[in-house]
Protein backbone atom coordinates (compact mmCIF):
# COMPACT_ATOMS: atom_id res chain seq x y z
CA UNK A 1 0.00 0.00 0.00
CA UNK A 2 2.57 2.44 0.60
CA UNK A 3 5.50 1.17 -1.18
CA UNK A 4 5.85 0.22 -5.64
CA UNK A 5 3.09 -2.34 -6.21
CA UNK A 6 5.92 -3.86 -8.19
CA UNK A 7 8.66 -4.02 -5.23
CA UNK A 8 6.02 -5.70 -3.09
CA UNK A 9 5.17 -8.40 -5.02
CA UNK A 10 9.40 -9.06 -5.66
CA UNK A 11 9.54 -8.95 -2.43
CA UNK A 12 6.60 -11.62 -1.55
CA UNK A 13 8.03 -13.45 -4.30
CA UNK A 14 11.15 -14.12 -2.37
CA UNK A 15 9.05 -14.89 1.02
CA UNK A 16 9.32 -18.58 2.30
CA UNK A 17 6.50 -20.85 0.98
CA UNK A 18 3.08 -21.20 4.60
CA UNK A 19 2.83 -25.18 5.20
CA UNK A 20 0.06 -26.62 3.08
CA UNK A 21 -2.27 -25.95 6.19
CA UNK A 22 -1.73 -22.13 6.58
CA UNK A 23 -1.88 -21.94 2.85
CA UNK A 24 -5.12 -23.17 2.62
CA UNK A 25 -6.70 -21.11 5.74
CA UNK A 26 -4.89 -17.80 4.12
CA UNK A 27 -6.90 -18.57 1.04
CA UNK A 28 -9.78 -18.99 2.38
CA UNK A 29 -9.86 -16.14 4.66
CA UNK A 30 -8.73 -14.17 1.88
CA UNK A 31 -11.70 -15.62 0.18
CA UNK A 32 -14.22 -14.50 2.89
CA UNK A 33 -12.84 -11.51 3.58
CA UNK A 34 -11.71 -12.42 7.40
CA UNK A 35 -8.94 -9.50 7.66
CA UNK A 36 -5.39 -11.35 8.37
CA UNK A 37 -2.06 -10.19 8.42
CA UNK A 38 -0.24 -9.57 5.42
CA UNK A 39 2.95 -10.94 3.75
CA UNK A 40 4.85 -8.40 4.90
CA UNK A 41 3.87 -8.62 8.32
CA UNK A 42 4.52 -12.54 8.02
CA UNK A 43 7.99 -12.47 7.31
CA UNK A 44 8.58 -9.59 10.24
CA UNK A 45 6.30 -11.76 13.09
CA UNK A 46 9.09 -14.51 11.71
CA UNK A 47 12.15 -12.90 11.61
CA UNK A 48 11.24 -10.93 15.30
CA UNK A 49 10.10 -14.11 17.00
CA UNK A 50 13.39 -16.28 15.81
CA UNK A 51 15.15 -13.05 17.25
CA UNK A 52 13.61 -12.50 20.65
CA UNK A 53 12.99 -16.34 20.90
CA UNK A 54 9.73 -15.01 23.45
CA UNK A 55 8.46 -17.72 26.04
CA UNK A 56 5.37 -16.08 25.98
CA UNK A 57 3.19 -14.60 23.54
CA UNK A 58 -0.36 -12.13 23.78
CA UNK A 59 -2.30 -11.90 20.52
CA UNK A 60 -5.32 -9.38 20.63
CA UNK A 61 -7.71 -10.40 18.03
CA UNK A 62 -7.61 -13.70 17.02
CA UNK A 63 -10.06 -13.16 14.19
CA UNK A 64 -10.33 -17.17 12.71
CA UNK A 65 -6.65 -18.30 14.27
CA UNK A 66 -4.53 -17.75 11.11
CA UNK A 67 -1.68 -15.67 12.86
CA UNK A 68 -1.63 -17.36 16.07
CA UNK A 69 -0.95 -20.89 14.54
CA UNK A 70 1.66 -18.75 12.21
CA UNK A 71 3.14 -17.70 15.40
CA UNK A 72 3.02 -20.69 16.64
CA UNK A 73 5.18 -22.59 13.57
CA UNK A 74 8.00 -20.62 14.65
CA UNK A 75 8.07 -20.39 18.91
CA UNK A 76 9.60 -22.77 20.99
CA UNK A 77 8.38 -26.21 21.82
CA UNK A 78 7.76 -25.20 25.36
CA UNK A 79 6.30 -21.19 24.15
CA UNK A 80 2.96 -20.59 24.33
CA UNK A 81 0.81 -18.15 23.20
CA UNK A 82 -2.79 -16.69 24.38
CA UNK A 83 -5.23 -14.87 22.13
CA UNK A 84 -8.19 -13.16 22.49
CA UNK A 85 -11.61 -12.84 20.88
CA UNK A 86 -15.06 -12.30 21.01
CA UNK A 87 -16.89 -12.63 18.42
CA UNK A 88 -18.68 -16.33 18.52
CA UNK A 89 -18.42 -17.13 15.25
CA UNK A 90 -14.83 -16.39 14.69
CA UNK A 91 -13.77 -17.85 17.87
CA UNK A 92 -15.79 -21.32 16.59
CA UNK A 93 -13.48 -21.85 13.48
CA UNK A 94 -10.69 -20.64 15.75
CA UNK A 95 -10.81 -23.25 17.70
CA UNK A 96 -11.66 -25.71 14.80
CA UNK A 97 -8.60 -24.69 12.86
CA UNK A 98 -6.06 -24.44 15.81
CA UNK A 99 -6.94 -28.32 16.30
CA UNK A 100 -6.61 -29.01 12.83
CA UNK A 101 -3.19 -27.38 12.64
CA UNK A 102 -2.16 -29.61 16.11
CA UNK A 103 -1.90 -26.75 18.03
CA UNK A 104 -4.06 -26.86 20.97
CA UNK A 105 -1.66 -27.54 23.56
CA UNK A 106 0.25 -24.28 22.52
CA UNK A 107 -2.33 -21.88 21.98
CA UNK A 108 -5.25 -20.82 24.25
CA UNK A 109 -8.11 -18.89 23.21
CA UNK A 110 -9.94 -16.71 25.66
CA UNK A 111 -13.16 -15.67 24.64
CA UNK A 112 -14.63 -12.20 24.96
CA UNK A 113 -14.32 -8.55 24.92
CA UNK A 114 -10.49 -7.50 24.90
CA UNK A 115 -11.09 -4.44 27.45
CA UNK A 116 -12.11 -7.40 30.35
CA UNK A 117 -9.92 -9.85 29.80
CA UNK A 118 -7.06 -7.79 29.12
CA UNK A 119 -7.92 -6.03 32.93
CA UNK A 120 -8.47 -9.98 34.16
CA UNK A 121 -5.03 -11.11 33.33
CA UNK A 122 -3.49 -7.86 34.99
CA UNK A 123 -4.77 -9.19 38.24
CA UNK A 124 -3.73 -12.11 37.84
CA UNK A 125 -0.22 -10.66 37.22
CA UNK A 126 0.61 -12.33 34.00
CA UNK A 127 3.23 -11.06 31.92
CA UNK A 128 4.33 -11.76 28.42
CA UNK A 129 7.37 -11.07 26.62
CA UNK A 130 5.48 -10.23 22.98
CA UNK A 131 2.08 -8.70 22.54
CA UNK A 132 0.41 -8.13 19.31
CA UNK A 133 -2.14 -6.08 19.02
CA UNK A 134 -4.84 -6.85 15.60
CA UNK A 135 -8.07 -6.15 17.21
CA UNK A 136 -10.48 -2.96 16.69
CA UNK A 137 -8.02 -0.05 15.45
CA UNK A 138 -10.13 2.33 17.49
CA UNK A 139 -9.60 1.07 20.69
CA UNK A 140 -5.83 0.49 20.38
CA UNK A 141 -5.51 3.55 22.74
CA UNK A 142 -7.60 2.35 25.27
CA UNK A 143 -6.16 -1.10 25.37
CA UNK A 144 -2.56 0.90 26.16
CA UNK A 145 -2.73 1.20 29.49
CA UNK A 146 -3.24 -2.64 30.19
CA UNK A 147 -0.46 -3.62 27.21
CA UNK A 148 1.62 -1.47 29.31
CA UNK A 149 1.36 -3.45 32.18
CA UNK A 150 1.26 -6.72 30.81
CA UNK A 151 4.27 -6.46 28.74
CA UNK A 152 7.48 -7.34 30.60
CA UNK A 153 10.07 -4.62 30.94
CA UNK A 154 11.93 -5.11 27.30
CA UNK A 155 9.30 -6.61 26.04
CA UNK A 156 8.00 -5.78 22.35
CA UNK A 157 4.55 -4.65 21.53
CA UNK A 158 4.07 -5.15 17.93
CA UNK A 159 0.40 -3.36 16.53
CA UNK A 160 -0.76 -4.01 12.92
CA UNK A 161 -2.80 -1.58 10.93
CA UNK A 162 -1.73 1.82 12.06
CA UNK A 163 -1.46 3.32 8.82
CA UNK A 164 -4.87 2.20 7.53
CA UNK A 165 -3.96 2.20 3.88
CA UNK A 166 -2.36 5.10 3.72
CA UNK A 167 -5.61 6.92 5.35
CA UNK A 168 -3.37 8.01 8.37
CA UNK A 169 -1.90 10.93 6.93
CA UNK A 170 -4.94 12.64 5.48
CA UNK A 171 -6.93 15.30 6.47
CA UNK A 172 -10.07 13.73 9.21
CA UNK A 173 -12.39 15.30 6.40
CA UNK A 174 -10.95 13.66 3.61
CA UNK A 175 -11.56 10.09 5.13
CA UNK A 176 -15.31 8.83 5.19
CA UNK A 177 -17.79 9.92 7.78
CA UNK A 178 -17.61 6.36 9.63
CA UNK A 179 -13.89 5.96 9.79
CA UNK A 180 -13.14 9.40 10.95
CA UNK A 181 -13.32 7.94 15.00
CA UNK A 182 -11.04 5.55 14.09
CA UNK A 183 -8.75 7.47 12.16
CA UNK A 184 -8.89 10.16 14.99
CA UNK A 185 -7.91 7.52 18.12
CA UNK A 186 -5.04 5.70 15.57
CA UNK A 187 -3.56 9.80 14.90
CA UNK A 188 -3.59 9.47 19.07
CA UNK A 189 -2.03 5.96 19.49
CA UNK A 190 0.82 6.99 16.94
CA UNK A 191 1.86 9.62 18.63
CA UNK A 192 1.04 8.02 22.17
CA UNK A 193 3.77 5.33 21.28
CA UNK A 194 6.27 7.48 19.68
CA UNK A 195 6.45 9.87 22.33
CA UNK A 196 6.36 8.04 25.43
CA UNK A 197 9.11 7.72 27.45
CA UNK A 198 8.48 4.14 28.51
CA UNK A 199 8.56 3.14 25.09
CA UNK A 200 10.85 2.95 22.12
CA UNK A 201 8.92 2.65 19.02
CA UNK A 202 9.67 2.69 15.23
CA UNK A 203 6.77 2.59 12.54
CA UNK A 204 6.80 0.83 9.60
CA UNK A 205 5.68 1.31 6.25
CA UNK A 206 4.83 -2.62 4.85
CA UNK A 207 1.57 -4.02 5.15
CA UNK A 208 -0.96 -1.41 6.31
CA UNK A 209 1.08 -0.33 9.18
CA UNK A 210 3.17 -1.77 11.90
CA UNK A 211 4.83 -0.08 14.66
CA UNK A 212 7.27 -2.13 16.75
CA UNK A 213 7.53 -0.42 20.76
CA UNK A 214 10.13 -2.12 23.13
CA UNK A 215 9.20 -1.32 26.82
CA UNK A 216 12.20 0.43 28.11
CA UNK A 217 13.86 -1.09 31.57
CA UNK A 218 13.70 1.98 33.65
Amino acid sequence: MITDERIAAYIDSLDKELPEFLRQLEKKALSEYVPIIKKPVQSLLRFLIANKKPDSILEVGTAVGFSSIFMSQYIKEEAHITTIEKMEERIRQAKENRKTAGKENQITILEGDAADILKSLKQQEKMYDMIFMDAAKGQYLNFLPDIFDLLRPGGLLISDNVLQDGDIVESRYAVTRRNRTIHFRMREYLYALTHSDSFETVVLPIGDGVTLSTKLVK
